[in-house]
C-alpha cells in the first residue's frame, strides 16, 4: 500500500479504521511478528546507526567549527547533538504510544503524524489527518533524495580529483599546494560512470542484507579517519591565536552545516521497527548517538585547530598531495558508496510502492509490488 496513494477520512468520533488496518501490505518499516526472529541484531542496528550518521557532512566540520569559533563550535555542536538525540527519543516514544493505543506492531513517520492528529481536540485537524501524513512523507522524500543527490556529487568529484591529479601526487608528504587545475574531463562523466553501480545498489531493500554493506562502509570511513587523525594530531600550532566565538554572520554557516551533518533521523523508525528487539533500540541509540558525536566534536575542533584560517570546505583539501592521503578520498568514497543505499532505502519505501499501484498489470499475471523477490532482496 503507498504512502501517498490513497485518501481517507477517519476519526474518533465514529471508530472507523484508517486505511493501513484495512490494507495488508508490508513496508520495510512495517515488519509482520513473523519476521521479528529474523530482524536486525543489536550489532547490525548499530551500525547501520553510526554509518546512516557518518556522511559527507562531517567532513565539513572544521570549517564549521572556523565559522562559529574555538570555543563556541564545540558547545553549540555538543548542544545540537543532544537535541537531536532529545527529539529522537520524543519520536521513537510517540510511536510506541500510538502503535499500543491503535493496536499495532509498528507505525513508520507518516502513520504516526496521521494518528497524532486524529486524536487531537481540533475537529479540522482530524478530519484532514491524512495530509499530515503526506506532508511527512513529502518532505521525509525531500529531505532523503537531498541526501542522496550530496552524496552522489561527493563520489563523482573525489574521483575526478583523484583521476586529474594522479599525475602530481608523490610519496613525499609535504603540506599541500593550492592549485587551481583546469578539469580534463566534466564532472558529469563521472558521475555516469559511478551511476550504474548505484543503480544496482539501490535495488537491494532488505535492512539485515544492507549490514553487510553498511559494515563495509564503516570499516573504509574508520580507516579514512583513522589517516586524517594521524595527520591533524601532528605538531598542532598554538591554538591563542584562533577566535574562541566568530562573527554572528559566520555562525549561522556553523549552524546549517552542523544540521546536515545529523543526516540519519529519518532512519530512526526503519531500523527500530526491523529490529528483533525492539525494546533494546534506545540502548542502541543512546549508544551510538554518543560515539557519533564525540566524532564529531574531535574532528571538528582538532581540525580546525591544524588548519586554522586555512581550513578548506572539505578537511580532505588541506590533505597533504601523496598517495597515502590521497586513499582517504578513495576510502571515504567507498564508504558514502554503500551508504547512499541506505539513505535511499526510506524515499524508495515510499515512492516505490505508490509508482507500482498506479501501473495496471494484466488479469493473467501476478502484479508486481513491493514485496516482490526483486525488491526483498
Amino acid at each position: 500500500m503507498s504512502l501517498l496513494g490513497r485518501d481517507f477520512h477517519s476519526s474518533l468520533d465514529d471508530g472507523s479504521k484508517s486505511l493501513l488496518e484495512r490494507n495488508s501490505n508490508v513496508t520495510a518499516e512495517n515488519v509482520h511478528p513473523a519476521e521479528e526472529a529474523s530482524g536486525l541484531s543489536r550489532m547490525q542496528t548499530l551500525i547501520h546507526l553510526l554509518k546512516c550518521n557518518i556522511g559527507t557532512g562531517l567532513l565539513g566540520l572544521p570549517l564549521a567549527m572556523k565559522n562559529a569559533g574555538l570555543l563556541v563550535g564545540p558547545i553549540s555542536l555538543l548542544g545540537i547533538g543532544v537535541l537531536t538525540v532529545h527529539c529522537m527519543v520524543i519520536l521513537l516514544n510517540c510511536a510506541h504510544h500510538l502503535s499500543q493505543r491503535w493496536q499495532k506492531t509498528f507505525v513508520n513517520y507518516g502513520e504516526a503524524m496521521m494518528y497524532s492528529l486524529e486524536t487531537c481536540p481540533n475537529a479540522w485537524l482530524r478530519t484532514h489527518s491524512a495530509w499530515g501524513r503526506y506532508t511527512v512523507s513529502f518532505l521525509l522524500i525531500t529531505t532523503q533524495l537531498g541526501f542522496c543527490s550530496v552524496y552522489f556529487m561527493f563520489m563523482a568529484d573525489n574521483l575526478q580529483q583523484m583521476v586529474e591529479e594522479a599525475h602530481m601526487t608523490s610519496n613525499n608528504c609535504q603540506p599541500r599546494k593550492f592549485l587551481v587545475l583546469a578539469p580534463i574531463l566534466d564532472i558529469r562523466f563521472y558521475m555516469l560512470t559511478i551511476l550504474p553501480f548505484l543503480m544496482l545498489l539501490v535495488f537491494i531493500q532488505n535492512l539485515k542484507l544492507l549490514s553487510i554493506f553498511s559494515s563495509l562502509a564503516n570499516i573504509t570511513t574508520l580507516g579514512s579517519m583513522a589517516l586524517i587523525f594521524e595527520y591533524i594530531v601532528q605538531e598542532i600550532p598554538d591554538p591563542s591565536n584562533l577566535p574562541l566565538m566568530a562573527s554572528w554572520k559566520t555562525f549561522l554557516l556553523f549552524f546549517g552545516t552542523a544540521i546536515f551533518t545529523f543526516e540519519g533521523v529519518g532512519m530512526v523508525l526503519p531500523l527500530k521497527n526491523q529490529m528483533r528487539d525492539p525494546q533494546q533500540f534506545p540502548f542502541v541509540l543512546y549508544l551510538g548517538m554518543s560515539l557519533v558525536i564525540t566524532l564529531y566534536i574531535c574532528l571538528g575542533t582538532l581540525g580546525y585547530m591544524k588548519f586554522g584560517s586555512s581550513t578548506q570546505a572539505s578537511i580532505t583539501l588541506n590533505l597533504p598531495n601523496c598517495w597515502p592521503y590521497q586513499s582517504v578520498k578513495l576510502l571515504y568514497s567507498i564508504g558514502i558508496f554503500f551508504t547512499y543505499a541506505l539513505q535511499f532505502h526510506v524515499p524508495a519505501d515510499i515512492i516505490l510502492p505508490f509508482a507500482v499501484s498506479q501501473v495496471s498489470q494484466p488479469s493473467s499475471s501476478p502484479a508486481w509490488t513491493w514485496s516482490s523477490p526483486l525488491w526483498a532482496l
